[in-house]
């Protein structure tokens, strides 16, 4: 296949794909929204997927770099719906206590990186790939500042506007369409700038992190989740890479990078790194439960319609009751195709964190210099 037959996912294919636009995430809702997508361009943008990982011209470490913006944008597309019927509404990972429910812990989680991020009532803080928006909400109500989403998909965006009316939040958030390798903001325009678990998808961390230093203000903090490959990961080892490749596609990811270098990225854009650790790999009081427990519960779980998505019999019941919508036209034709991707993310998540190869919360916290 050539690069020319890729469906780019302009905001005119999105606001084609995505007709319908339903608030909450419940299990009618996603049915729903599978129900209300433009089926031919559903099955043009699995294709455009399919491309960079299977046999064609694209399916190399070069071009999904060069192309990073085609890949994340259509996997995102793609994904959206079922990251918030099985997870909710932040899309990143969060290790539990004991009695802890998953949502319980991620918003925990959260409060992590905005007390390190030291953010503080009347802040202008800048979220980097905000997903929609549920990190973003969650800082302001634990801090009472004022955030910036920055996003580069339409339809997250369009759902975390959603969110925002639902929240009754609209005077506390913004969120923007734009490429975090190109900013659309002036320097030293936030207080505090954060990701969490977003800016794996840049081609090179450096440059993602450099523009966060540039619209940061002086003295202002910036710190992150990132996604890494630890120290214990072998190029040499064929399982260590296929999981890694697994990771990546399964996630929508050009590259993974090591800890060491997204470490060195955030010094070489100029950062004073005051924190720089790996939590996926430290059980303390409140930490006892791994990060990716959620994806290896077992094979049922009844902590509700999310719980049992994510136990080994929901993601087989997920995927046969995908077959059936696909089978009888309510699902576009591929959308099992992107269940199956899923389930390869998962499958590649959790055997590359018992291997302690994989870390997806490297958490890094620097300082803009005052000069």
């Amino acid at each position: 296949m050539s690069t020319a037959k890729l469906l780019e996912p302009t905001p005119e294919l999105s606001k084609a794909l995505h007709q319908d636009v339903v608030e909450d995430q419940s299990a009618t809702s996603f049915v729903s929204r599978l129900k209300s997508k433009n089926k031919d361009l559903q099955t043009q943008s699995v294709n455009t997927y399919t491309q960079f990982w299977e046999d064609s011209e694209n399916n190399t470490e070069e071009a999904r770099t060069s192309m990073y913006k085609t890949l994340t944008n259509t996997y995102y597309n793609l994904a959206t719906d079922f990251y918030e019927y099985g997870w909710g509404e932040s899309f990143h990972f969060a290790r539990r206590s004991k009695g802890e429910s998953l949502r319980e812990s991620i918003r925990r989680h959260e409060h992590i990186l905005f007390s390190n991020a030291q953010i503080r009532p009347g802040m202008k803080v800048l979220d980097v790939g905000c997903g929609v928006g549920g990190p973003a909400r969650e800082c302001i109500r634990f801090t009472g500042a004022h955030v910036t989403g920055l996003n580069n998909n339409d339809y997250q965006i369009q759902r975390a506007n959603i969110y925002a009316a639902k929240y009754q939040q609209q005077n506390y958030s913004t969120f923007v369409k734009g490429d975090f390798m190109d900013m659309p903001f002036e320097e030293n325009s936030f207080d505090v700038v954060y990701a969490f678990e977003a800016t794996c998808h840049a081609p090179v961390l450096k440059g993602v992190y450099s523009q966060m230093y540039r619209v940061l203000k002086p003295g202002g903090y910036f710190a992150i989740f990132e996604w890494c490959l630890t120290d214990k990961f072998d190029e040499t080892n064929d399982l260590h890479k296929k999981l890694a490749l697994d990771i990546e596609h399964g996630d929508g990811i050009a590259k993974l990078f090591s800890t060491k270098v997204a470490l060195q990225s955030a010094k070489d854009a100029g950062f004073e790194v005051e924190v720089a650790c790996d939590l996926a790999h430290e059980t303390t009081v409140g930490n006892e439960i791994p990060w990716y427990s959620d994806l290896d519960a077992g094979m049922i779980c009844f902590s509700g319609i999310q719980g049992f998505a994510r136990s080994r019999l929901g993601r087989v019941f997920t995927t046969n009751a995908v077959k059936v919508l696909e089978t009888v036209g309510v699902a576009p034709s591929g959308t099992v195709k992107v269940q199956e991707v899923l389930s390869t993310a998962a499958d590649g998540l959790v055997a590359g964190a018992k291997l302690e190869i994989f870390t997806p919360m490297f958490l890094i916290v620097g300082r803009k210099p005052l000069n």
